[in-house]
């Protein structure tokens, strides 16, 4: 019997699991603002900022829950990517400032917007793991960002999925950074080995 390589795996579990995520997304209209209301606070570590995302095609929405987040009294930033090879730097995302396009296209704080360090990071991905395991876009960049904020300080790294996104095991390979959490539509899922 030939197993796939986890690179391969995780080509196929991507295709499969992008294609279900767009079902998701048009089936649960309302997930985003059910899955803010559900985050236990006292589950999180204490935190200052709070980095969030911006949503591309199907991916769940996490504006509901950064506003949570703000208003028990995070700062906001998003991440950006200032070259298309370089790590992605998080700038504080200020509401009354416009959002411009970085070296993807994704919509992020400008060049004056204050650059910082998150003690928390929602992550989007395209499949999970009740281990932590994340699936990403494919290209490793909030891998390698991970990998640079864990040494740097402390950071919580929260999952932010549809409950339909689970599967049993993501493929893993050495480089991929681990979720502490999960949060979906259906409830907090702590994955933190003490």
């Amino acid at each position: 019997m030939v197993h796939a390589s986890p690179a391969s795996a995780k080509t196929m579990m991507r295709f499969e699991m992008r294609a279900r995520r767009r079902g998701l997304a048009a089936e649960t209209p309302e997930a985003a603002r059910r899955a803010a209301d559900l985050l236990p606070l006292e589950k999180l570590p204490p935190f200052k900022i709070v980095s969030g995302y911006s949503a591309q095609r199907a991916e769940f929405d996490p504006w509901p829950l950064m506003r949570r987040l703000t208003a028990e009294g995070g700062r906001l930033a998003l991440p950006v990517a200032t070259h298309r090879d370089a790590p992605l730097i998080f700038r504080v995302y200020d509401v009354s400032a416009s959002l411009v396009p970085d070296a993807f296209g994704i919509p992020s704080p400008g060049p004056n917007a204050e650059e910082v360090l998150p003690d928390l990071v929602i992550a989007p991905l395209v499949a999970f793991d009740r281990d932590g395991g994340r699936l990403g876009q494919g290209a490793g960049h909030y891998d390698r960002m991970l990998a640079n904020l864990r040494a740097a300080h402390e950071v919580f790294v929260l999952g932010l999925a549809y409950a339909g996104q689970e599967v049993a095991r993501v493929p893993a390979e050495p480089h991929d950074q681990r979720l502490d959490a999960i949060l979906t539509e259906t409830g907090y899922i702590d994955v933190r080995k003490d």
